[in-house]
């Protein structure tokens, strides 16, 4: 007769076996991915759009005079907030949101009109920039025409009432299990694409709907032409067909945490370790300090980020992903904007323009910097203060970026536990040095450096 631990150890054997296989397998998984990226966006920076509280006028044309500013300081991609026309039907203020959509067919006559988007496309291409718009795939509004063609589009409750997500109460929710739905959500998209030219879209709430839609989804929009696809998530298993880029929500919630002081600069290695083990090998991450969200209902990136706005920034545009700017940020502007109502931005002069310029320029101009798997690696560089300063080297062939910031508002002194061969320049100042092993630094509260060495672009 065998012992009872005879059989313990055979079944701890058993589940080791099964654990180490399925560990092996999710690591393959994890390492596909059939999405190709378009050429462009190898080294690009994006932009997000608010055209209601852009200008005074709120519309296309008044947005339009913009472009030449924004394609001098850098920007590749626009991504423009929802355009169509918002639902009346249990809206929420007196403008309603952007993301209960009326009609996906139409625009929203505060902006202009048709011709007035397709104008405002080409004027973006002719600047030698790429336009996304919002795509509000999960739910419409209330009042769309849809409701009353065809109720079987929507999700409905044990009553058979249409079901509204979380207290969005403005909207209600599509049902993806029936397969007309999913044909006429592909076939809107792709108006869009033949009709205007835009160059993709940013998918709201993208893992509310079935991943296996968004897969079949990009290979017919791809038909069309090839696209830039963006997903409000942050599950890796987007990216394995169908998604070029989604939110790195940890590491911008990490970025909160360590300028309240609750998180410190060594968690950021951790967290990039953890991106490492799980996204499919080339995945784009977006990084950003605030978008229209977290300005509207969190704050500005002043008040979360105490008075290192300008040091995160630069960490949110040298850590591996691409790096959002969201209107106004250039401007400094410094309120929270109303979400439901006019509240147009205040433009008093470009006070971080200049910054961000600089910013995106070393973005582009260094490979060690690009987006996915364009870019380099990123490793942690340790010295005597890994707590409160932050030291990592992004180096992709002969170049490299070291960069250092303080995450505290207070100064702190370091010493560098390595070196490195060759002489840097600093991006900002241009100033000229080695960095050398038990090299010690004194930091101004907030304080960032970023050092380039050996820049050779394709």
């Amino acid at each position: 007769m065998k012992t009872m631990s005879y059989w313990i150890v055979l079944i701890v054997l058993g589940i080791l076996f099964i654990w180490i296989g399925c560990k092996q397998k999710t690591k393959e998984e994890k390492s596909i991915s059939e999405v190709k990226n378009v050429e462009w966006v190898k080294n690009a920076v994006i932009y997000e759009v608010n055209i209601r509280q852009y200008t005074p006028e709120g519309t296309f044309k008044a947005f339009a005079t913009h472009l030449p500013r924004l394609k001098s300081m850098g920007i590749d991609i626009l991504w423009i907030m929802p355009i169509h026309p918002i639902g009346e039907k249990n809206r929420k203020g007196s403008l309603g949101s952007y993301y209960s959509v009326r009609d996906y067919r139409a625009i929203n006559p505060e902006f202009g009109t048709i011709d007035d988007f397709k104008q405002l496309v080409k004027e973006i291409h002719a600047q030698g920039m790429k336009v996304i718009i919002d795509w509000v795939p999960n739910h419409s509004a209330w009042d769309n025409p849809l409701t009353k063609t065809n109720p079987d589009f929507y999700m409905k409750d044990s009553a058979g009432n249409f079901v509204s997500p979380f207290d969005w109460t403005d909207v209600i929710r599509f049902d993806y299990s029936n397969p007309q739905m999913r044909s006429w959500m592909v076939e809107t998209m792709k108006y869009w694409l033949i009709e205007t030219d835009i160059d993709g879209f940013r998918c709201d709430v993208a893992h509310m709907v079935p991943v296996e839609f968004w897969d079949s989804c990009r290979v017919e929009l791809d038909k069309v032409k090839p696209i830039f696809f963006l997903a409000e998530a942050d599950q890796p298993f987007l990216h394995k067909k169908a998604f070029d880029m989604s939110y790195d929500w940890r590491f911008h919630h990490l970025m909160n945490e360590i300028a309240k002081g609750k998180k410190h600069a060594s968690d950021i290695e951790k967290h990039f370790a953890w991106v490492d083990s799980i996204y499919p090998a080339g995945s784009i991450l977006m990084q950003f300090t605030s978008n229209h969200d977290e300005n509207s209902w969190n704050g500005t990136e002043f008040e979360r980020l105490d008075g290192g706005a300008q040091t995160f920034a630069v960490l949110a545009a040298t850590v591996p992903g691409m790096l959002l700017i969201y209107n106004g940020q250039e401007a400094a502007f410094n309120r929270r904007l109303k979400f439901f109502e006019k509240d147009s931005i205040s433009w008093d002069g470009y006070v971080f323009e200049n910054f961000y310029r600089q910013l995106i320029g070393l973005k582009k101009s260094n490979p060690a910097l690009w987006n996915g798997s364009a870019g380099g690696s990123f490793r942690r560089v340790y010295t005597t203060d890994s707590r409160n300063v932050i030291v990592y080297v992004r180096q992709k062939e002969n170049n490299q970026v070291v960069v250092m910031l303080n995450l505290t508002p207070k100064p702190r002194t370091i010493m560098l536990r390595e070196g490195f061969d060759g002489k840097f320049i600093e991006a900002f100042t241009n100033t000229e040095m080695y960095l050398s092993k038990y090299q010690k630094f004194s930091l101004a509260p907030w304080s960032y450096y970023v050092w380039v060495s050996n820049q050779n672009v394709d």
